[in-house]
């Protein structure tokens, strides 16, 4: 598979951010060109409006999404270990497309919320099999939302809302407990 422009990913990088930052409605395609370093000529050559912009950050959370599904299915911990244990956001690009997504979901998107709901389905099947029922699933998921969630709260540290390395390790033993 090719590997898309240099340029293009410059300007989706760009537009991920500043949907981080400072929401759907600051991303601009002038404010994206100039943040990507590209003019807005070179911007409209690879993405024709804001809504091919936001289909391409959709279709670069789906590729990070796959990826991470496969490194999920030969993880050495199982898919539900990893998949609690990696729910605590590093700053990583399938993190940042997330929020990203979240952000444009929130601002009304329906694609976005699709492709997001499409994604949670995608993980959602890939542990299935490694628990014992639907509430065990539920168990799972919810947990990791809860551990996201707490996550993007703890911006610069002032309150720890997410366990640390070992607490965490005691809650996925739990989780492992009471979901096999």
């Amino acid at each position: 598979m090719p590997r898309p422009p240099l340029a293009r990913e410059k300007v989706l990088d760009a537009f991920e951010s500043i949907v981080i930052a400072d929401g759907e409605r600051a991303a601009t395609l002038e404010a994206t060109a100039k943040a990507a370093g590209v003019s807005k000529g070179g911007l409209l050559y690879h993405f024709g409006s804001k809504e091919e912009l936001a289909a391409g950050l959709l279709d670069r959370l789906d590729a990070l999404t796959t990826a991470d599904l496969e490194i999920m299915a030969s993880a050495e911990e199982g898919p539900v270990a990893y998949y609690v244990r990696t729910s605590v956001m590093e700053d990583e690009a399938l993190d940042r497309a997330l929020i990203a997504a979240s952000r444009l979901a929130q601002g009304g998107m329906v694609a976005a919320a699709e492709g997001l709901r499409n994604n949670r389905r995608r993980w959602q099947e890939a542990i299935r099999p490694h628990v014992r029922d639907a509430a065990s699933l539920d168990l799972v998921m919810l947990l990791s939302d809860g551990l996201y969630f707490n996550n993007s709260l703890d911006v610069h540290g002032a309150e720890r809302l997410v366990p640390h390395r070992e607490e965490l390790a005691a809650l996925i033993a739990l989780v492992l407990k009471a979901t096999a």
